[in-house]
């Protein structure tokens, strides 16, 4: 399948890509079917079924929310993150709500809004079967999607098919190897290759007008998760912000003659990013929810502390960023679901150590091995968060992550790009480690530090 870097970097909400983003878009689609086939008006109720990880931690992670509120014809790229809650409570409470924004129906949230725990469905662990039923009882529909990261969906009709891709890419590849050998033979960067790409879809001027738009989005969520006043995250776990208390300190005490300063801005940007997420706000899925800190944090890096920094180098960044991130999803996952957290926070600080690596001058091989190092050094992470909510580990981590992709294009610039592990060795290192890993570690809740801390 033809990935664009807009498929890879989507503007949503928090907490999750593929338990908050995800199904919001597949009940919305299933919503849409039926309007376009001249159903609707026959639907009385609507219920939804979560399977697998989305059942076992869709309460923490807002999946239930997202549901009703795709069938209310909400998408996560325009819903308004301040007024969703509202919206989701009052449907609740009124039991009622406005399918597709247009007939009212009957909706009893605890009866039609079931997460199934300790059921799966067969092609993927992030399952949901949809149904529409008339005012006796018949199903006028009935669908099922899988959630498979990053925001993306499938139906089950899609499951296990080869389609041909009909979309002509200038320069397509499948792996590094071929990427690779399209910028030696054409004496092209990565983001050269990526942009003449995107000409598939739009034009260079849209492409670049898009990805500057992402890049708003990004600053936008930094800014917010600095400035946010209230002392505690949602959810039963009481975690205490630290991106305002951590960004108020810096403003009086960013001591220049600190050589570690960067540290702590890296830190911090990452941290407003994820606490925003865990709030439910606007974010950048990039190319998760969950690893949303570590490509803004990366770049906030960049802008803040590289002179000459531009926003071409922008561009280029998230370009050279989304072309790392289609070998992730066209071979092997960003599921945390699937393969746990390498496939997220891995794939996010491998594509950003690749971008930051070449806007800073480093050859496509060098951009290669940046890649390497940032998955090669998050292989067999653990996708285990405390009480299902996208908070612990999760925040802290994608400020470590994000300090680890600046490290590993700093140690391929001091390289000449020649190393014993490829970039697609290491990527297939972690399917085949997704493959072997026991599911209690892969979103679920049931291992690893969501046992062992106490979820009060």
């Amino acid at each position: 399948m033809a990935l664009s870097a807009l498929d890879l970097f989507s503007i949503g909400i928090g907490p999750s890509s593929s338990h908050t983003v995800g199904p919001m878009r597949a009940a919305r689609t299933f919503i849409d079917a039926l309007e376009r086939d001249g159903k609707l008006d026959a639907v009385d109720r609507v219920h939804a079924g979560l399977f697998g990880s989305l059942g076992a931690t869709g309460k923490g992670h807002g999946s239930d929310k997202a549901v009703i509120l795709g069938f209310m014809g909400e998408l996560p790229e325009t819903v308004d993150p301040m007024a969703a809650d509202g919206m989701v409570a009052e449907a609740t409470e009124a039991k009622k709500i406005l399918l597709a924004g247009r007939r009212m129906i009957s909706f009893n949230r605890p009866k039609d809004v079931v997460l199934h725990m300790r059921q799966s469905l067969p092609a993927h662990p992030n399952g949901m079967r949809f149904q529409a039923l008339d005012g006796q009882g018949n199903v006028v529909s009935e669908r099922v999607f899988y959630s498979v990261g990053g925001g993306f969906v499938v139906d089950e009709d899609a499951v296990g098919k080869v389609q041909q891709d009909t979309v002509a890419l200038r320069y397509p590849f499948s792996n590094a190897e071929e990427l690779l050998a399209h910028c030696e033979r054409e004496g092209l960067a990565i983001s050269d290759i990526m942009l003449a790409n995107e000409s598939a879809w739009r034009s260079e001027e849209d492409t670049r007008s898009e990805l500057l738009r992402i890049w708003e989005t990004m600053k936008e969520c930094v800014s917010r998760g600095c400035s946010r006043t209230e002392e505690h995250l949602p959810g039963n776990l009481m975690v205490r912000r630290r991106a305002p208390r951590l960004f108020a300190d810096l403003q009086t005490k960013d001591d220049a003659s600190d050589p570690l300063r960067a540290v702590d801005w890296v830190n911090l940007f990452a941290l407003a990013v994820n606490e925003e997420n865990a709030t439910g706000g606007r974010v950048v899925t990039a190319p998760t929810n969950g690893a949303a800190g570590i490509i803004p944090a990366v770049l906030h890096y960049y802008m803040k502390f590289v002179p000459g920094a531009s926003e071409e180098h922008v561009v280029r960044f998230l370009l050279t960023a989304a072309a790392i991130g289609v070998l992730f999803k066209t071979n092997a996952s960003i599921s945390g679901a699937e393969v746990g957290c390498q496939g997220e926070v891995g794939s996010a600080c491998s594509m950003a150590a690749g971008a930051l690596c070449e806007i800073l001058g480093g050859t496509p091989q060098q951009v290669e091995n940046a890649a390497e190092i940032g998955i090669e050094h998050n292989l067999g992470l653990t996708c285990d968060p405390v009480g299902g909510l996208v908070q612990i580990p999760c925040i802290e981590r994608n400020a470590m992550a994000s300090n680890k992709a600046i490290n590993a294009a700093r140690i391929s610039l001091r390289g000449d790009g020649i190393h014993h592990v490829s970039l697609d060795t290491a990527i297939k290192t972690m399917r085949e480690t997704g493959a072997d890993m026991k599911s209690k570690y892969k979103e679920t809740s049931r291992g690893g530090l969501a046992v062992n801390v106490i979820a009060c």
